[in-house]
């Protein structure tokens, strides 16, 4: 299949074409949902217009512990239906759908108990790997194994002695959620959807009761298109209620945000082969392996301040400390943190106050004619959401229309992937670089990797590293711009790499040097740079200061110092 390439050119073209004619679906929302939902309208053979008020991820999606799982502690809830539906998706996605984006994890259970809870916790994980395999796309993980405490330790030597009597290690699976969104467009794209970022939803239009489009504002550019559509769906997250209310209607349900923060470490702080999953007295907490890092979470707490910018406070961060330095047995402290981030999970409100015990699960309603509204649900699930969602509006459609083919289409970059995995030496020789970056590259984007390499081709120089963010080339800030729909330093930073949360200076070394890669692909000036570098300093002092507040609301109020860039 052709690729798309999300460049400023691309990105105006869209908005132009998406205001000329009436679209069959308008999909409000890029994060997983709606860009999960533009890609199945698309491939339904719908005319399909996706837009996104910010960057694509910018909320919930590039915020998650980056795990595609079933979900093992559902079926301590004794919700079969919710494991089974993502374990089976997990499986699409390893062997299918995004090899070169999801990947394999390991992860160590520690045991307190001898015998009923290696009984009960053993059930429970072989249970979990039997559903895997019904579906057939559980046989790219290796089966869980019970382990000694003898072999626990030499497994995950970080671990107190006195921390387990024994352990489970079981597989799942983790992926780099923002670069799984963006794929996700990029293939949407790529079969012939409109996309368009910084395009913001001001409005819907109306005909009667009905929706028949959308105000956009172009928040980059300026202007306001109006965009009509036979239907749309609002896929807008957390946002959900603020999305309903420009209708008029609160909806059939309630969104209600939860916040989790997380932390991530070097890779020498903690000595483990493996990941650990941890009992606490509200949920678990994972460390799991993330390259030359570790990312310990989550929490799960109630939010109503901003949702854009959710600030982690001092007693969100002491808590993850508190409870992995539980079974450490060389505690980590507040100088072994490299970068912390916080997401909001969208839960669908119940009777429950507590939003640990909020549904997981998604719901889609059509509160008015014209108008799809999707919520709830895990990044796992995705696709099965979108499905829905788009069902919905084809019920609203007066058309015949295809049934869902996602199940078969895999994103950009899948093809060949793992010829090219198997060439990776040969692909080092050919361009002169380590083999160790080749494969970074190949884990990050696939076959697309070769449109990165032809930049290389082009201008050596993008072949040398950042000089104070090594692990990425310089290639990749230029391609971030020029392909993949970047329009600030901060989408560069913090989502298309992960130097915001990789390095300890937060990126700031990053910063000047990136902009000046980005400035001749979004047409900056000095000034621009300028202004570009500065709020991306601004916003790291900001997210800092909020860290060192007490509570959510100081947190907040902390975080908010750092207003979003725009364009002058």
């Amino acid at each position: 299949m052709r690729t798309a390439t999300l460049g400023p050119a691309q990105r105006a073209e869209s908005l132009a074409s998406m205001a000329e004619r009436e679209l069959d679906v308008l999909v409000v929302g890029g994060g997983v949902v709606g860009a999960g939902t533009a890609l199945d309208a698309v491939t339904r053979g719908l005319s399909t217009g996706l837009v996104e008020a910010r960057d694509w991820a910018s909320g919930t999606s590039s915020r998650s512990s980056k795990l595609i799982h079933g979900g093992l502690r559902y079926l301590e809830m004794l919700d079969f239906a919710l494991v089974r539906e993502a374990l089976k998706e997990r499986g699409l996605l390893l062997e299918k759908l995004a090899p070169h984006l999801v990947r394999p994890v390991p992860f160590l259970y520690p045991l307190q108990h001898k015998g009923w809870e290696r009984l009960y916790a053993g059930a429970g994980v072989a249970l979990y790997d039997t559903m895997a395999m019904t579906h057939g796309h559980g046989r790219g993980l290796p089966v869980h194994r019970h382990l000694s405490r003898r072999h626990a330790l030499r497994v995950a030597p970080c671990l107190k002695k006195d921390a387990l009597v024994g352990a489970l290690q079981y597989y799942d699976a983790q992926m780099d959620d923002a670069r799984f969104v963006l794929n996700l467009v990029r293939t949407a794209a790529a079969y012939g959807a409109r996309t368009a970022n910084g395009a913001r939803v001001t409005g819907f239009l109306r005909e009667g009761e009905r929706v028949v489009g959308a105000r956009v504002q172009d928040v980059e550019g300026g202007g306001e298109y109006e965009i009509r559509a036979k239907q749309v769906v609002n896929a807008t997250g957390v946002w959900t209620d603020d999305t309903q209310a420009m209708v008029g209607e609160r909806g059939q349900f309630h969104v209600r945000a939860s916040k989790g923060i997380h932390l991530v470490v070097p890779k020498d702080r903690i000595h483990s082969t493996t990941g650990l999953i941890l009992r606490t007295e509200k949920s678990v907490l994972f460390v799991i392996p993330w390259g030359r890092h570790w990312i310990v979470g989550t929490t799960d707490t109630g939010w109503d301040l901003d949702k854009a910018h959710p600030a982690a406070s001092s007693a969100d961060i002491d808590y993850l400390l508190e409870h992995v330095n539980s079974v450490l047995a060389v505690p980590l402290t507040r100088d072994d943190v490299e970068g912390v981030y916080a997401g909001l999970r969208p839960l669908l409100a119940g009777e429950s106050d507590a939003t640990s015990k909020l549904s997981r699960e998604h719901t889609v309603a059509h509160p008015v004619p014209g108008l799809v509204v999707v919520a709830g649900g895990k990044y796992t699930t995705y696709r099965v959401m979108a499905k829905d969602a788009v069902d919905a509006a084809v019920h609203g459609l007066d058309l015949r229309v295809a049934d869902c083919v996602t199940e078969e289409t895999p994103l950009v970059g899948a093809e060949g992937y793992h010829a090219l995995w198997n060439g990776r030496a040969r692909t080092a020789a050919r361009t002169g670089l380590h083999p160790v970056r080749v494969e970074h590259l190949l884990q990050r984007y696939g076959s697309l990797a070769e449109e990165v390499l032809d930049l290389v081709a082009s201008d050596p120089s993008l072949g040398e590293p950042l000089q104070a963010a090594d692990d990425y080339l310089r290639a990749e800030v230029v391609y971030a711009a020029s392909h993949e729909g970047a329009r600030h330093l901060e989408d560069v930073l913090t989502r298309r790499t992960r130097i915001s949360i990789e390095t300890f200076d937060r990126g700031t070394r990053s910063a000047r040097e990136a902009a000046e890669l980005m400035a001749p692909v979004l047409g900056w000036d000095s000034g621009q740079i300028d202004r570009e570098v500065q709020h991306y300093e601004k916003r790291v002092e900001a997210e800092r200061e909020s860290q060192r507040q007490p509570d959510d609301l100081t947190a907040d109020a902390a975080r908010l110092g750092a207003p979003d860039i725009v364009p002058l």
